[in-house]
Parts: C-alpha cells; structure tokens; sequence
C-alpha cells in the first residue's frame, strides 16, 4: 500500500470516475492510474468501485467506507508535513486564501498588509470564487482558509467561525427620488429595477428571502458577483443597486448615494472555516485572528479538535 494509490482513489471520486482527469491531476498516466487502483483493490480484498468494463461509474458500498478512511490519512499526512515544518522552526511557506470578490477587495487588505509585517517571508496565495467552489478548495487542501458569507457552515468536511456582522445598503445615483425618502421600504424599492448579487454571493438569500416574505415581486435586471461591477451600473442609471456595506465607495465624484436599510433585510455573517482535523501552522493561526479578533486560538483549537463549530 502507498500513498500513490490512496491519491488515485480519492482523486477518482472526486474527478467523477475520468481517469484521465486523474491522470493530468497526479502527473501520471491513466494505464498508471488503473493499476494503483486494481493493486490496491486486490491488496484489500474489495472492489472500491463500480465498473461498467473498463470504465469507473461509482463507488460501492465498501468504497465509500474506505474513502472516508482514505481521505483521512491523506489528511493525517499533510498534517505531518505541516508539523515537522513547524517544529522546525520554519516562518517561511505560503497561506491559501479562497475568499470572495468583496473580502479580497473591501476587507481583507488591512488584515494581509498586518500579516506580512508580521510573517515577512510567508506568501499569500488569494483566489477568489463563489462560496461553494471556496468550501470545496478548503476541503480538498487547495486551500488553507476559507472566507465567505454564504454556505461555508453548510459542509461537515469544515469547522467554521463566525467572524463579523454587516447589513446590505442600497445605492443610488446623487437627487433619485429614493434619496428623499425618510425611510425606504421593500414597496418603495421594488418600484425601481435592481442590481444586486449572483444566487449565492454575499447574502443574495437575505435579500430574495426579505421580498419573497413580504410577498413583493422585483425586477432583477442585472446581477454580478462583485460590488463594484453593480456600483459601476448603478451610476450608468440601470437600476437601484443592492451591496454589502462594507462595499460602498464613496470616490466616484459624488454620483453615487448610499442608503443605510438595516430593517429591510436580515444581517448577514461573514465566516471564515477550515478543513476539519486540519493541522495548522503558527502563522495560519495568526491569519484567523487578525481577521477575527474576538476568536480565540485555544477556541480554534477546540474546535478542530472536537470537529464542533
């Protein structure tokens, strides 16, 4: 048994049977992909997977016991590289960031430039996509940490961390009538096409939850996945714009108007979760509380420990 056929095993479940994705993933071919995993199958005594002649087509039901199994020593093993480069007293590697559009660009500048005066010597990877293509780069290991508003505490494969709280604002062009309003209300807003998020970014299901409630129809026009693509045709005149608060700028010459509205839509949670049973290096711990400063690490600690969130 070796850690070339547990990798071709995990890397066929999760690359949906194409041994040939398998093969580019792991720099090998497929002919060598296939007998990792027959000689691993005939060393057990198990079928792992499901076969239609040649060709993969699912786990069976033994498989997916040792699967689990599999990914955890997987796991145990990049945790003793993560370890032994700690104890040896290594400052230097680099931190895997998976965040969204709106952390990358409105939050998490201050917290990476106070990190690199502290860790000098550690990179920062950032790569940004939506919140279930971040859960699955945490869960995988492409990613260290993962940051987002929407479905990270979704995934039993993550503990996560709440980390802080923020409303919606609406934003509109300087004199539009929505400006000289005392206080706007769902009817007021849904007279005016909008522009907010794609499903499933930066609290979009507050947002359709708050009209879907009240029993409003709206007219979406427009939909983005970062804040200042919608602020930038909110300011074309398209439509009434819907952004997270920490989102709004306030450089575009005076054209553009926010609207503070913390009782139209519910807050929302920003939280920042990794890989259960995940070992984390000194300077990844540093990371989290920079960005989350009520967080504790003997919390963190905790809860990767007991796989609690």
């Amino acid at each position: 048994m070796n850690f070339q056929q547990l990798r071709s095993i995990r890397e066929a479940a999760r690359r949906g049977y194409n041994l040939t994705e398998v093969a580019n993933v792991l720099f090998t071919s497929q002919p060598g992909v296939s007998r990792q995993i027959r000689e691993l199958e005939e060393e057990l005594g198990v079928e792992i997977f499901e076969r239609n002649g040649k060709r993969l087509t699912g786990l069976t039901q033994p498989g997916k016991g040792i699967l689990q199994i599999i990914d955890r020593l997987l796991l145990e093993a990049e945790n003793l590289r993560q370890a032994s480069q700690e104890y040896a007293g290594e400052k230097s590697g680099t931190l895997s960031v998976a965040t969204t559009h709106t952390q990358a660009r409105y939050v998490l500048p201050q917290v990476v430039q106070s990190f690199r005066s502290t860790f000098p010597n550690v990179r920062i990877a950032l790569q940004q996509s939506s919140p279930e293509h971040i859960a699955e780069w945490v869960i995988s290991g492409k990613a260290d940490v993962g940051i987002a508003t929407e479905g990270l505490s979704q995934f039993e494969e993550l503990v996560s961390f709440p980390c802080y709280q923020w409303s919606h604002v609406i934003v509109v062009p300087e004199g539009h009538p929505l400006t000289h309003l005392h206080s706007v209300s769902l009817e007021d807003l849904a007279a005016y096409p909008l522009i907010t998020y794609d499903v499933g970014f930066t609290g979009r299901s507050h947002i359709d939850d708050a009209f879907r409630q009240a029993g409003i129809s709206t007219d979406i026009v427009l939909t983005a996945m970062d804040s200042d693509v919608i602020q930038q045709y909110v300011s074309l005149g398209l439509g009434v714009g819907i952004v997270a608060s920490m989102a709004v700028e306030q450089s575009r010459g005076g054209r553009l108007h926010a609207i503070e509205v913390p009782h139209l839509f519910a807050p929302n949670v920003t939280r920042l979760a990794v890989r259960r049973g995940a070992y984390l290096r000194s300077y990844t711990y540093e990371f989290i509380l920079q960005f989350a400063p009520e967080l504790k690490r003997s919390d963190i600690e905790t809860a990767l420990n007991i796989g609690g969130a």
